[in-house]
């Protein structure tokens, strides 16, 4: 029997809609809908698995769209870098717990109980959720106006404080998209003294190109500086 053949059921998934501003009038597809919502530990085939893969290409198209409407001004390295950090399963939580998403999910005991695992949980069912709304339609028609609000919040905070732009990550879809390798960083430490913000320097290359360097209290914020350097580099030269 389908699970939405359950009143309950249906209750649940038109209250997530009211919650998304999205009216149920709407061409929804609410078998895919209740797919998304559920976790592979309670079902092995009808579960969100697949919708999650689709939805992780429209949660960066539905960002991409979104700075390209907002944002014009900006570089596209500027863009990737904020991307970056909005489709971030940390960022994809936090909007699933704004509508609290976890309420309408089905899941499997085990997996209910595992608590270091709700992040990369919740993540993952907004990207279904995403997914099949967009296959509602083929279009970001039931997408957008709800989650431009969220976007919108986010991204002014990510530019108002660049330590949380993720330039390493950009930098890493930047060299896979152009020359499908990984950038490479080599780091030395250069001052053992705990909290000196020159402790580690970071080199990040490119095949036997140097792309940027950079300083840091950390390994990983040494890397970060290094490619925040690249990205400016590459944007001087209309490269990014």
């Amino acid at each position: 029997m389908s699970r939405l053949s359950d009143l309950t059921r249906q209750a649940q998934l038109q209250s997530l809609l009211q919650r998304l501003e999205v009216s149920e009038h709407h061409p929804v597809n609410w078998s895919l809908l209740d797919r998304a919502l559920t976790h592979p530990s309670l079902a092995t085939k009808d579960n969100y698995e697949q919708l999650e893969f689709v939805g992780d290409a429209v949660v960066r198209l539905a960002v991409a769209e979104f700075l390209y409407q907002h944002y014009p001004q900006s570089a596209v390295g500027e863009f990737a870098a904020i991307r970056s950090v909005l489709v971030s399963d940390r960022i994809l939580a936090q909007i699933a717990d704004h509508y609290g998403l976890e309420a309408y999910l089905l899941i499997g005991n085990s997996a209910a109980n595992d608590q270091a695992g709700r992040e990369s949980r919740l993540a993952e069912a907004m990207e279904a959720l995403l997914g099949a709304l967009y296959l509602s339609t083929h279009s970001l028609e039931l997408v957008l106006p709800w989650l431009s609000r969220d976007l919108d919040q986010l991204a002014r905070k990510v530019l108002l404080d660049p330590a949380r732009q993720n330039y390493k990550a950009a930098l890493q879809e930047w060299t896979q998209g152009r020359y499908k390798v990984l950038p490479e960083y080599r780091v030395q430490e250069l001052d053992r003294t705990p909290d000196s913000p020159q402790r580690f320097t970071a080199e990040v290359w490119l095949g036997e190109q140097s792309l940027g360097q950079g300083q840091g209290r950390s390994i990983k914020a040494a890397e970060q500086a290094a490619a925040q350097a690249a990205f400016l580099a590459l944007q001087a030269q209309n490269l990014a």
